[in-house]
C-alpha cells in the first residue's frame, strides 16, 4: 500500500510480483504499457497486471498524487473464484486506465481505511467488496454472479445475533464467514441484500447503539468508548456524531437534563 506525490521523479521500467492498482487523487500520471503510452487523470484507476514491464512519470509539470494497491495474485484469482463459484483463472483488465468514478471513490475509501481504522471487518469487507467490483465490471470475461438462494434470512439473523453480542471485540469477515458457513464474498452479499448495510456498518450502528445507553447511565466517555469496542473517545465522537447528529458529551448531557426534568416534575 502507498499513498504518495510525485513532480520530478520517474519510474524506470519494472514489474510487480502481484497487480498495482490505484487511485489518481491529483494531477496526471503517465506511463508505457504494453508498448502505447497513457495517462491517467484525477479520479481515474490505473491497473497493471503482474509482471507487466511499466513506466511511470508526471503526466503535467504539477506532478501526480495517488493511492496505489499490490494484491497478491492468488487474493484476486480468490476472489474471482468466489464470484462465480469454481475455479477460475487469473482476470485480465484490457484497460489500464478506467474512468469510473464509484469504483475509484471505493479504492479511495478502502486505502483510508487501511489508514485509519483498526477494524478487521472493514478492511477486510472493504477490500473483497471493491475487488469483486472491479473483476465484474472491468475484467474481459464477463463474471456472472452466483445467484443467490437458501436460507438466507436464517443466515443473516444468525449474524446480526454474533455482531450484537460480541459487539465490543475486533470481529474478522473469517469469523462472521464461519458462522454463517458460507464464503466471504457470498456472505458480504447476502448481508448486504437483506440488511442494507455490509457487516462492518452494522457492526458501528451496533456499537453506538450501545453507546447512547452507557451514557444514558452517567457512564463517562472514555469508558464507554472502550466498552463499546471503539479504538479511543475520538473514535467513538467521530461515529456518533455522524449517526447521532450530536457528540456524546451532547447526548450525555442531554440525557442528564432530561433525568433532572422528569424528577422536578415528581416533586
Amino acid at each position: 500500500m502507498l499513498r504518495a506525490t510525485y513532480v520530478t521523479h520517474t519510474f524506470s521500467r519494472h514489474t510487480h510480483d502481484g497487480y498495482a492498482i490505484g487511485v489518481i487523487e491529483a494531477g496526471v500520471e503517465e506511463f508505457t504499457y504494453r508498448g502505447t503510452v497513457h495517462q491517467a487523470p484525477a479520479g481515474s484507476v490505473v491497473v497493471i497486471h503482474p509482471g507487466e514491464v511499466h513506466t511511470g512519470h508526471a503526466g503535467t509539470p504539477e506532478g501526480w498524487t495517488y493511492r496505489m494497491l499490490y494484491p497478491d495474485v492468488s487474493l484476486v484469482q480468490k476472489a474471482a473464484a468466489e464470484l462465480v463459484r469454481r475455479s477460475q483463472s487469473l482476470p485480465f483488465f484490457p484497460n489500464p486506465v478506467i474512468h469510473n468514478p464509484q469504483l475509484a471513490a471505493q479504492l479511495r475509501q478502502f486505502h483510508m481505511a487501511i489508514e485509519t481504522s483498526t477494524s478487521q471487518l472493514e478492511q477486510e469487507s472493504r477490500f473483497l467488496w471493491t475487488l469483486a467490483q472491479f473483476i465484474t465490471r472491468h475484467a474481459d470475461h464477463c463474471f456472472h454472479l452466483a445467484p443467490l438462494g437458501g436460507k438466507e434470512h436464517q443466515i443473516v439473523q444468525r449474524v446480526q445475533e454474533y455482531l450484537r453480542t460480541n459487539y465490543m471485540h475486533n470481529i474478522s469477515l473469517e469469523q462472521l464467514a464461519h458462522i454463517a458457513n458460507l464464503k466471504p464474498l457470498r456472505l458480504l452479499r447476502v448481508f448486504r441484500k437483506h440488511i442494507g448495510l455490509p457487516p462492518h456498518a452494522y457492526l458501528v450502528q451496533t456499537r453506538v447503539s450501545s453507546a447512547k445507553t452507557l451514557l444514558s447511565l452517567g457512564l463517562p466517555i472514555c469508558q464507554v468508548a472502550a466498552d463499546t469496542g471503539f479504538t479511543d473517545q475520538s473514535h467513538l465522537t467521530r461515529h456518533f456524531k455522524r449517526l447521532v447528529g450530536v457528540t456524546p458529551k451532547q447526548y450525555a448531557l442531554g440525557c442528564c437534563k432530561n433525568v433532572q426534568d422528569f424528577q422536578m416534575g415528581i416533586l
